[in-house]
């Protein structure tokens, strides 16, 4: 198979030919497949459908100290939920609070609480000047619609194979007190799938910002969603960040929304004393409590780390078949034209595929008019501007691995149907 690169002008303009046609094919199939977020497939939902059992109107619903879980109070959690997470995100039980359903609606909050009556003490965001965020990018978009919506201006940091370019996170940083946070999911980011190294994490803890009240928000949401049985391991920022003499910069976020129910699981957050501290003043004029009825059935069902554990490599064994159906078709249909490059993570929801310059949009809306739904084209750079129109995130867990074939096959005719248009165009 031929690069299309190498191809002289009438040898592209006979591959258009092919390709059109074989789009043609797919249009008139009607397909109708969403891959646009990356949600759970309902075998991943089926795991914890046991679940909904373990209490009833019978049941104690107190927790291990005797709290009657039916009524006011514990705002920072239940001690047994607090135990299990504290020990996923390597943080004590005092340096965790445990939410409600999402951890987006957690750091939501924590964005307005600094943006509204600021950070231990310092001036609110809003009675500032200029405030900043910094965005590894390509990354995710929803914390990059947290930032829009408050008016504050995002800065792209490049994405590394180890991590944010450090060299630049580290001169904006200290050279700017407008700085107030950056973005991060440490493991598995969204939507390459790179994990950071222990240098990277290391660098995030020995930061020397110039704003007092600079945050990093540190979002570790798959940090238990493998696809490998051997793991990497991401090193500990809270433990790194004590070491460094630093153990307010870190905000920590999860939840168990892609391990239970994205709707009905519980989120958390971590920190220093301090800084839970300082939050939990904002909580408790937003909430009276979360919901520690949903927090004693998490706890019953998995029992600890380690029940949770076992119950991520039961969806590892259903997810990973998707990823490889996915990355093997990209290395038999794209990689020999080379027009593409595109990440084989080792863990987290999504695989971030690079196209030709200027043909990401392109893919996206040929793939939708042929009834293939994909995240849009530039949703992974703030403000949904992908300088060089490359990136497509690509969501494999919720389709069948049947499904995932078909959408694969169509995507990859996209591809090369607008590189190939690119081509004859220049």
């Amino acid at each position: 198979m031929k690069a299309l690169t190498a191809c002289t002008k009438a040898e592209l303009a006979a591959c258009k030919q092919e390709y059109e046609a074989e789009y043609q094919d797919f249009k008139a199939q009607n397909l109708k497949l969403d891959m646009s977020r990356g949600k759970p497939a309902p075998e991943q939902l089926d795991l914890s459908m046991p679940m909904m059992d373990v209490l009833t109107s019978k049941d104690l619903l107190q927790t291990e100290n005797g709290f009657d879980c039916r009524n006011y109070g514990l705002i920072d959690g239940i001690p047994e939920a607090k135990r299990m997470f504290a020990d996923i995100l390597g943080v004590s039980d005092k340096e965790i609070i445990i939410c409600g359903n999402s951890s987006l609606n957690v750091m939501f909050d924590t964005v307005a609480a600094a943006y509204t009556h600021g950070i231990l003490g310092n001036t609110p965001w809003c009675q500032q000047k200029d405030v900043k965020f910094l965005c590894p990018v390509p990354g995710y978009d929803r914390h990059f619609s947290i930032c829009e919506w408050f008016g504050i201006e995002m800065i792209n940091v490049p994405l590394k194979e180890d991590g944010p370019d450090m060299d630049l996170v580290e001169k904006l940083v200290s050279a700017d007190s407008s700085i107030k946070g950056i973005w991060c999911v440490p493991q598995y980011a969204n939507p390459t799938g790179c994990c950071y190294s222990d240098q990277v994490v290391r660098r995030f803890a020995n930061l020397k910002p110039k704003a007092p009240d600079f945050r990093i928000f540190w979002d570790n949401a798959y940090c238990i969603h493998h696809l490998v049985e051997n793991p990497p391991q991401v090193l500990n920022l809270m433990d790194a960040c004590k070491e460094a003499g630093n153990p307010n910069l870190p905000y920590i976020f999860a939840s168990t929304s892609k391990v239970s129910f994205p709707g009905s699981g519980i989120s958390m957050i971590a920190g220093s004393e301090e800084n839970m501290s300082d939050l939990k003043k904002t909580m408790s004029i937003r909430t009276i409590g979360y919901d520690k009825i949903n927090q004693l059935r998490h706890v019953r069902f998995f029992h600890d780390a380690a029940g949770l554990r076992a119950h991520m490599e039961k969806h590892r064994l259903i997810i990973r078949p998707k990823f490889e159906a996915v990355i093997n078709k990209l290395n038999a249909d794209i990689r020999p034209l080379g027009i593409a490059d595109w990440t084989e993570p080792k863990g987290g929801y999504f695989i971030s595929f690079n196209s030709m310059p200027g043909c990401a949009k392109r893919i996206v809306q040929l793939c939708k008019e042929a009834g293939v739904t994909l995240t849009g084209a530039g949703a992974t750079y703030p403000y949904g501007k992908d300088p060089e129109d490359r990136n497509i995130r690509i969501a494999p867990t919720y389709p069948s691995v049947a499904e995932l074939t078909k959408a694969m096959e169509l995507f990859c005719i996209c591809v090369k149907l607008a590189s190939v248009e690119k081509l004859l165009a220049e």
